[in-house]
């Protein structure tokens, strides 16, 4: 279940948090409020305090209000990267602590997080034990019809770890990313950097058809597929470069007709880099042949600014916007982490249209391994440190619960506004409540009133605080 650490009662009051007069207010039912503190005092703790509204009164107090009748994207979900390290963790737990902690993430319960939405790597990605694809070969040899594809290193932990997830969560939804075509594809023939090679275009959509075909025989269903992970960096292991006309031409020519060929409803998104390059989408997404079977973008954070991805959304409005990946170093430092991520990755990217929030990635060992050789991540801090059967919540734990528990796909965004000391973002869920996440980027305590339908509520929120308002 969360870990709910106690608050002294000096503490509390010193938080007090949507108190008003008793006369003339209206109070929702079911309201919650949940906080996490910057020094850990607080970790997405439930307050005694809740939403509750009066009508009428002036105020001198900075305005957070919201309007429910505005509505932007519909979420699909928050949540993790599940990588073949991770699930390697998990799946060298006891079953029993396994359970517990699977179930704290994904199931939907009152005391559980709710993850809705997990990207996988397709083979390896630079946080596995090893470099592998589906096709490996030896060096020389070429397989144009892939008789020799084969699932075989996820069935060790991902695939039965997915199937626990699967159990507890049934809704679930999952994405794919390859970190590189096999190496007898590429330029270099190596799983660290070169290109695709034009001549193993169709070859290499097969092998991508096939990998989803695969995982739908083993009950999962993939919703979404990004083409390429970091598409310009080629230095983690694996890694392929793979630039935005060879990636238009990839998806106008090969995947998109070979999806379809094939009756798969995995939706195509291109791009999967940061939001200084908003070119390489917009390349894609120019090209009508490419478009047709595109989807969306995805971003990562490492470059540019979150507004960015605003020139995306106004060039094509009828495509959808993903955020997939920001990482975290070690050691585990919440007042420094906590302030970035919920500001510019969980707010700003839910205010700049995307769909999906997800942080990388799930889990790695004390010494943030497993990775790979010549390239993989040292530094990567998991959303949990697992210890055998020991399990450690870091920062980004607490940033994706602040939204996974009650923004549930299907959630709508709907208009927030504010001053810019209290960045805040606001949802209605298909059970028609208002879930309003909103940090205080000052140092010190700021007092504030919520404005909606209902009515207005005074609030606070300690200094570099972020805290979910649900009624």
């Amino acid at each position: 279940m969360v870990p709910v650490p106690p608050v002294s009662a000096g503490v509390a009051v010193g938080w007090l948090v949507l108190a008003i007069t008793l006369a003339d207010r209206t109070a929702a039912a079911g309201a919650e409020f949940w906080l996490t503190h910057p020094e850990g005092s607080a970790r997405f703790q439930r307050q005694e305090t809740a939403p509750v509204f009066r009508t009428g009164g002036a105020t001198s107090q900075a305005v957070v209000a919201i309007d429910k009748q505005t509505t932007f994207q519909t979420m699909d979900g928050f949540g993790y990267t599940l990588t073949g390290g991770s699930a390697a963790l998990l799946k060298a737990m006891s079953p029993d602590a396994r359970r517990a902690v699977l179930t704290e993430l994904f199931d939907s319960g009152s005391t559980h997080l709710g993850v809705s939405y997990l990207r996988l790597s397709v083979g390896a990605s630079d946080l596995d034990a090893r470099v592998f694809s589906y096709n490996d070969l030896a060096a020389g040899e070429t397989d144009p019809t892939l008789s020799r594809f084969d699932l075989g290193p996820d069935r060790t932990a991902l695939l039965p770890v997915l199937r626990e997830i699967l159990a507890l969560q049934p809704d679930l939804k999952m994405m794919a990313s390859p970190w590189s075509a096999p190496a007898w594809m590429k330029s270099n023939g190596d799983s660290r950097g070169g290109r695709l090679e034009r001549r193993w275009f169709g070859a290499y959509a097969g092998y991508l058809v096939k990998y989803i075909e695969a995982l739908r025989r083993e009950g999962i269903v993939l919703d979404a597929l990004t083409v390429q992970n970091e598409p310009l960096n080629p230095d983690n292991n694996p890694s392929m470069f793979m630039p935005a006309e060879d990636q238009a031409a990839f998806i106008r020519d090969h995947l998109g007709p070979a999806l379809r060929a094939a009756g798969l409803r995995t939706r195509i998104v291109c791009y999967d880099h940061n939001a200084d390059r908003v070119d390489y989408p917009l390349t894609v997404l120019g090209d009508p042949g490419a478009k047709a079977f595109v989807e969306g973008s995805a971003f990562h954070l490492y470059a540019g600014s979150i507004e960015a991805l605003e020139a995306v959304h106004r060039a094509h409005p009828d495509r959808s916007l993903y955020f997939t990946e920001q990482w975290m170093s070690a050691p585990a430092n919440l007042a420094g982490d906590l302030p970035w991520h919920v500001t510019h990755v969980l707010i700003g990217a839910s205010r700049h249209w995307c769909r999906t929030v997800l942080e990388w990635n799930l889990a790695a060992d004390p010494h943030q391994g497993p990775h790979t050789d010549r390239g993989g991540c040292d530094r990567c801090l998991g959303a949990l440190t697992l210890h055998g059967d020991r399990v450690t919540r870091n920062p980004a734990y607490y940033v994706i619960a602040h939204a996974s528990k009650f923004v549930r796909p299907g959630s709508v965004r709907i208009a927030s506004s504010g001053p810019d000391s209290l960045p805040q973002v606001a949802f209605r869920t298909p059970g028609n409540r208002t879930v309003l996440i909103a940090f205080n980027a000052d140092a010190v305590e700021r007092r504030f009133i919520i404005q909606a339908a209902e009515g207005r509520a005074e609030a606070s929120l300690p200094g570099r605080a972020v805290g979910t308002y649900v009624w």
